[in-house]
């Protein structure tokens, strides 16, 4: 059997006062220490998720900004070639009835031309008439 005596009791409170000591030195800083890392992990968590999220965010918050500039572009190019096209055919149209007004304008001034050039030339017909038909004749 086991017998209790003072060495017993002196080893006992020998081991009580080292689990104590080792306690207060050792384990009980450890685990603050590790409490507190365990704080900081969190809190950097908490931080990252937070900045992940304001990211998110910002970049949906950006891309449908971008979509609305590229939309807003897309009706301003519609419009603007709406109207070019318009515009277009304005210019088209005029410069049509200038081209138009101006072959008229020409075309009667040939025919003025052709009109004077026969009238000058047909009181001139009967002098080209007699002087050809005295080379021809003569030369027969």
């Amino acid at each position: 059997m086991i017998d209790l005596d003072k060495t017993f009791t002196i080893q006992l409170v020998n081991f009580l006062i080292t689990v104590v000591g080792l306690n207060a030195l050792l384990i009980h800083p450890v685990r603050e220490k590790i409490k507190e890392r365990n704080k900081l992990m969190a809190d950097q968590l908490g931080a990252i998720e937070d900045f992940t999220s304001n990211a998110d965010e910002k970049l949906k918050g950006y891309e449908q900004a971008l979509d609305g500039a590229r939309q807003q572009g897309l009706e301003l190019r519609k419009q603007l070639r709406a109207e070019g096209s318009g515009e277009e055919q304005q210019i088209m149209a005029v410069a049509g009835k200038e081209v138009a007004a101006t072959m008229k304008a020409n075309q009667d001034a040939i025919a003025a031309q052709v009109a004077g050039a026969k009238q000058a030339l047909s009181a001139d017909v009967e002098k080209f008439a007699q002087k050809a038909t005295a080379k021809i004749l003569g030369k027969a």
